[in-house]
């Protein structure tokens, strides 16, 4: 595993792109704060600008030099929860505007999984992981199930996990401001 996250920390420090298995489903990953790869992804997508990606964090830590602190409620969900739970928090800081929504909110994931955790660490910066498909298309749970023009659009593929079948999307969640847990995706 180290061998590979050396070479995908090298392919994205570069603004290049990676394909990976994440803890939900296999996806498409670049260094959240180059403007550049982000843009490379919503071409390889062929997705509108308009609607963001998820950006992965390795800790609480690296998620609060992002959206500020958090409540103790939050961090509870974010360590306790077993399914991948996504957050929409309602604004952010130190990343590209590509990745805020038109109301200032972003889609933020404490990894779990071993892999993902150690890349974003070694990195040293939150990365973006969406899905390795078109947009509108089917979301590929197993390695084999990706499109061969993803495959060629991306400048390294993660060798784990290609004969798994992985998780579903993960779960999404946002917070009003009495902090009431709003269900945006189960």
């Amino acid at each position: 595993m180290e061998k590979e996250i050396i070479k995908s920390t090298l392919t994205l420090k570069q603004g290049n792109l990676i394909l990976l298995p994440t803890d939900t489903i296999w996806g498409i990953a670049c260094d959240a704060t180059n403007e550049l790869s982000i843009e490379k992804i919503y071409k390889l997508k062929k997705r509108k600008e308009s609607k963001t990606f998820i950006c992965l964090v390795s800790d609480i830590n690296s998620l609060e030099q992002i959206v500020g602190s958090i409540s103790k409620k939050i961090k509870n969900i974010i360590l306790n929860e077993l399914k991948p739970t996504t957050i929409v928090y309602k604004f952010g800081k130190n990343l590209p505007k590509l990745l805020f929504s038109s109301d200032g909110s972003i889609a933020i994931r404490v990894v779990k999984d071993k892999f993902c955790r150690e890349l974003i660490s070694k990195l040293g910066k939150p990365i973006i992981a969406t899905s390795a498909n078109e947009s509108g298309k089917k979301n590929p749970i197993s390695f084999d199930q990706i499109n061969p023009k993803i495959i060629q659009g991306v400048n390294y593929i993660v060798n784990l996990k290609q004969d798994e079948i992985l998780k579903a999307h993960s779960r999404i969640i946002s917070f009003d401001l009495n902090e009431k847990l709003i269900e945006l995706r189960k």
